[in-house]
């Protein structure tokens, strides 16, 4: 099993949202370095919630992956808010899986939280200039994260 960081806005699919639905797709990914991680997802890996681009941002709760990647049609819908003119069916670079809800924390663990913890200091998301929506979390970083909640 591996660990991962996964960043959705708030106001457009937040922690809450997963809860309400149990499981849906995670889609809209338009970086090919957050792409690439995403192809290497396997069912049953678990990733931490952020929530990104709101005041103030931070690790939400935990979800699941529970499919194998897929081509994301999100790229092919011209009503999508994640259309991308060059994909086509022929040629659809992003990936999508689906995910599920695991647990919503009492409380956010802010970006500011994250910084202060020991071990953390190599985690990705701290890292200056780091603005990818998926990326991998080791096992001592997760184990970390947990026990700060």
């Amino acid at each position: 099993m591996a660990y991962w960081l996964m960043k959705s806005e708030p106001d457009t699919f937040s922690i809450s949202d997963l809860e309400r639905l149990g499981q849906a797709p995670w889609d809209g990914v338009r970086n090919y370095q957050a792409r690439n991680f995403m192809r290497e997802m396997q069912p049953g890996d678990e990733f931490l919630f952020y929530h990104s681009s709101c005041q103030p941002p931070g690790v939400a709760g935990i979800g699941r992956v529970v499919s194998e990647p897929y081509p994301d049609r999100t790229a092919i819908d011209p009503d999508s808010p994640y259309h991308d003119p060059k994909a086509s069916i022929e040629r659809l670079p992003w990936t999508a899986v689906d995910v599920a809800f695991q647990r919503k924390f009492p409380h956010l663990l802010t970006l500011a939280d994250l910084r202060s913890l020991n071990g953390l200091e190599a985690l990705a998301l701290l890292q200056r200039g780091s603005r990818l929506s998926v990326m991998p979390v080791t096992t001592q970083q997760w184990q970390i994260i947990l026990a700060a909640m």
